[in-house]
């Protein structure tokens, strides 16, 4: 049964940072792409942030540009969303997901990620 955890979300104040982590229990971890999601009330689901497989290519919307970090440890099987400046719009549940053995470099459409974790509360203050 393949799992995704979220961790690292909580309560922080307008521009400071948090890490999140997503552990994935996947045996092809280490040829799918993972993405970063997040959803707000009363709003739809966002793309964030991925990154591929290989991890040579990461994306981002332009709301994390500039921003947020994305990276991977492969023998961990653990992705990371490093979030700097955080703005209280950047306050959601953030979700990770794996797109399975996927080379491509279209990430930002949620429909197309074939497991999803239960989301990590991340919430800033103003």
């Amino acid at each position: 049964q393949v799992q995704l955890v979220e961790s690292g979300g909580g309560l922080v104040q307008a521009g400071d940072s948090l890490t999140l982590s997503c552990v994935a229990s996947l045996h092809t971890f280490t040829t799918s792409g993972i993405g970063w999601f997040r959803q707000a009330p009363g709003k739809e689901r966002e793309f964030v942030a991925a990154i591929s497989w290989s991890a040579g290519n990461t994306y981002f919307a332009d709301s994390a540009k500039g921003r947020f970090k994305i990276w991977r440890d492969n023998a961990k099987k653990t992705v990371y969303l490093q979030m700097d400046s955080l703005k209280p719009e950047d306050t959601a549940v953030y979700y990770c997901a794996v797109r399975e053995n996927y080379s491509g470099s279209v990430y930002f459409n949620w429909e197309s990620y074939n497991y999803w974790g239960r989301g990590t509360q991340v919430t800033v203050s103003s």
